[in-house]
């Protein structure tokens, strides 16, 4: 058995298993967070952070390497697609053809500048789809100028409209074919009534697709994962260790709250109890977690996705990462779902990658480690340090 799965088990004899709980805590309130006037000011900062920012989803090469090897084939195991866009795209197309001679519409909560949605729009055309349109809502007036100047630029202008909203406030004036979330929920403070708009929205017909960020509010690490983080931290060359993000050398590894400022990842630890509290998942597939370090925006670009130990380093560090998840010892931080509204009292069961269903992956913040893991990692191997130099 080679190392890195020798350490794997260790951590699962000594850690408590995080598995499903039959009594739910209660969940945050948007009065737990912030007042009025501390909403409006992070408001501002939101609009603020994204204004110019042209590729909100733009990644590391390092990130596409290890999501072709332990993304994609759980997608494609239980969903049949190789990523969301495709995943919206059968969906739509579906919807679509069922109603030829209506116009199957389309919110999009957060779109942004349409970085995901013209591409979409445009395979659906390319493929004799037309009869659509999306609904596109944001926050931000100036993403969404761009997304109508990216949507008028292919020839898809006829596709779209464009709402400046706040989450919070929104509500479809009419039943929609379907409500798609791309990265986007990890942004909103008050999860339960957007939901509860979804629901309005769908209806006993449609469909709520959502690509997002699952795990600790702010991105940041529970405590079982952030000791094997800075377990590695210790053995990787300086060279890996600067954050692009925050444009610092990170010595040791700070476990840094993305919330701080305007609302990133501001509820992002509600986001899967809620959703399990509120819709029917029809599938289901969960991933990343100890990954997420060092193959997105921050540290990704330290990795280069040509040399062969750095691929080799990630490609270790997503087997052990499945490896706890499947144990129940560390939990998924992002997730890709199918969901409708709950109907009848025996749902059909959901779709998903082995046994790791939404309630199996939720990770709730009253459960505490028992022990220390002082276990091997991917930086080390046979007792010795990880050469990560080509």
């Amino acid at each position: 058995m080679m190392p890195l799965r020798k350490a794997a088990l260790v951590v699962g004899r000594r850690l408590v298993e995080f598995g499903e709980v039959s009594e739910r805590p209660r969940l945050l309130q948007v009065s737990d967070f912030m007042e009025p006037v501390a909403y409006a000011r992070r408001v501002r900062q939101e609009i603020d952070c994204y204004k110019a920012v042209e590729k909100v989803h733009e990644l590391p090469e390092i990130f596409h390497f290890w999501s072709n090897r332990y993304v994609r084939p759980k997608l494609e195991e239980v969903l049949g697609v190789s990523g969301f866009p495709d995943l919206c795209i059968r969906y739509i197309s579906r919807c679509a053809r069922q109603a030829p001679r209506s116009i199957v519409e389309i919110c999009s909560l957060g779109s942004g500048n349409g970085e995901i949605e013209v591409p979409i729009a445009r395979a659906l055309v390319e493929s004799g789809v037309d009869n659509f349109r999306f609904v596109c809502l944001d926050l931000n007036q100036s993403m969404l100028n761009r997304a109508l100047e990216r949507a008028e630029a292919q020839g898809l202008g006829r596709h779209f409209v464009f709402e400046v909203v706040d989450l919070a406030q929104w509500r479809s004036r009419r039943p929609v074919a379907l409500v798609m979330a791309h990265h986007s929920l990890h942004h909103v403070v008050e999860l339960e009534q957007v939901f509860q708009r979804v629901l309005e929205a769908i209806g006993d017909e449609g469909y709520f697709l959502v690509s997002d960020m699952v795990g600790r509010n702010g991105h940041m690490r529970w405590p079982e994962a952030l000791e094997i983080v800075r377990d590695i931290w210790k053995t990787m060359p300086d060279r890996y260790k600067y954050n692009h993000q925050l444009r610092r050398f990170e010595a040791e590894f700070d476990n840094w709250d993305a919330s701080k400022e305007g609302f990133e990842g501001i509820r992002a630890q509600d986001i899967l109890p809620l959703l399990l509290e509120t819709f029917h998942f029809e599938s289901f597939v969960a991933y990343g977690n100890l990954p997420d370090v060092f193959v997105d925006r921050s540290f990704g670009h330290n990795f280069d996705a040509e040399c062969s130990a750095d691929r080799e380093f990630i490609d270790r560090l997503g087997a052990m990462n499945d490896q706890l998840v499947d144990q129940g010892i560390l939990k998924p931080t992002q997730m890709i779902a199918v969901m409708r509204t709950p109907q009848g009292s025996s749902p059909p069961p959901v779709c998903c990658y082995r046994h790791w269903t939404p309630a199996f992956c939720v990770r709730y913040p009253f459960l505490e480690r028992r022990s220390s893991l002082g276990l091997g990692h991917p930086g080390s191997h046979s007792g010795g340090q990880e050469s990560f130099h080509c």
